[in-house]
């Protein structure tokens, strides 16, 4: 209980100067964004194209809603701009404006989209409600375990992968010690979960290899996407874009990882708890019965979490349009090579660290204290680094 205190105060006390320095940009522009309120449709019209689709184009009268533009009235004539896609408002919603200043002096005015903002920030709160009316205190400790696992996140990890740094090695120890913060704060300082971390880090390294070799027997560059390009031209040629892909796939495992390695664990103690005069053997092989009885739904869970981030290039299965007429000429393009080969490295690692997780639970259980300790001493020295701008750098 001590040390749950400890490493709460120690969290909380690099905190604030963590979000202060989240907010540090002087950099001052000449193009500025800002919200405004749609007070007024003054023209509205529908184009029909060669191809039978219609777009909405409107002139809107605009009130800044902050900064130099408050309270100040802005119109912006959609109909000078041939959008592929227009959105179409009505009065009273909330956009997002470009203002960008003409070579003569002029105002240039553009409706980047809606103002989400609010809706998310209701989203969030209501989502943290209900964890800790259903969670308790356990739901409170996985709130600050995700806030925790964001700064790691936006404080080391991007970081590092802009400055250069081998984005695949930098998300194996971002990865560690979210899962290292999101154990121990949790679950709590047992043996339990110091085994599950062992287990964790084991899994992960094996991720990690599976995605670098199989991604290399692909031959993946990581260009797949219009992300990825559109990542290059802002920031040239100083991050790796293979290495990101792979480290995507590691983030990606991480959340299904600690829910399969902990319930292992935790079987594994009641079962030794429950039957004193069990083998380590007898031990994990009844585990691994009930184990084995999960993967079917975690292999589905991870399956579908990519499914549903990918599903534009699932339909391209059914589209039977060149260059996607046969199957094989699906699976040889590059983004769809890319989701296949995300799905099976991570599934593979996730089913793995079911047997890794029963088997060191099994024998392991009665002597990991010492190691519990060297964790924790890993823990506070280095957790400081990850809330500096340059990481551990």
């Amino acid at each position: 209980m001590k040390f749950k205190t400890i490493i709460l105060m120690f969290t909380f006390l690099f905190l604030p100067s963590a979000l202060l320095l989240a907010q540090n940009n002087p950099e001052q522009k000449s193009e500025e964004i800002f919200k405004a309120r749609v007070v007024e449709i003054i023209e509205q019209k529908n184009i029909t194209r060669d191809d039978g689709s219609i777009s909405i184009q409107q002139k809107l009268k605009l009130r800044g809603l902050e900064g130099d533009w408050k309270d100040r009235e802005i119109i912006f004539d959609e109909t000078k701009f041939d959008v592929l896609s227009a959105s179409e408002y009505t009065v009273g919603d909330k956009v997002l404006v470009n203002y960008s200043p003409g070579p003569e002096g002029e105002k240039n005015f553009y409706v980047i989209g809606f103002s989400r903002a609010n809706p998310i920030y209701w989203l969030a709160f209501l989502f943290a409600l209900i964890v800790i009316a259903v969670g308790g205190l356990k739901g409170l400790r996985a709130l600050i375990v995700l806030l925790l696992t964001f700064l790691i996140i936006l404080k080391f990890i991007i970081p590092k992968i802009l400055s250069g740094s081998d984005p695949l090695l930098i998300s194996i120890i971002g990865s560690f010690f979210i899962l290292i913060l999101a154990v121990y704060i949790t679950e709590g300082f047992k043996r339990t979960s110091t085994i599950a971390v062992f287990a964790i880090l084991i899994s992960l390294v094996i991720t990690g290899l599976l995605s670098v070799w199989f991604s290399a027997i692909a031959k993946l560059t990581g260009f797949a996407s219009e992300e990825a390009m559109y990542l290059v031209g802002l920031a040239g040629g100083n991050i790796n874009i293979k290495g990101l892909l792979l480290a995507g796939i590691i983030i990606g495992t991480l959340g299904v990882l600690d829910d399969v390695i902990i319930s292992q664990v935790v079987l594994v103690k009641e079962l030794k708890a429950s039957n004193p005069g069990l083998t380590k053997n007898q031990i994990y092989h009844q585990a691994m019965r009930v184990g084995i009885s999960h993967l079917s739904s975690m292999v589905n869970t991870l399956f579908l979490a990519y499914a549903g981030a990918s599903l534009p290039l699932l339909i391209l299965f059914s589209v039977k349009q060149p260059p996607f007429l046969t199957f094989n000429q699906i699976i040889d393009n590059e983004m769809i090579a890319t989701e296949i080969v995300r799905t099976f490295t991570g599934s593979i690692g996730l089913v793995l660290a079911v047997p890794i997780a029963t088997f060191l639970a099994a024998r392991l259980i009665k002597k990991i204290k010492i190691w519990r300790k060297i964790i924790m001493l890993l823990i506070f020295f280095y957790f400081p680094f990850f809330l500096r701008p340059d990481g551990l750098g």
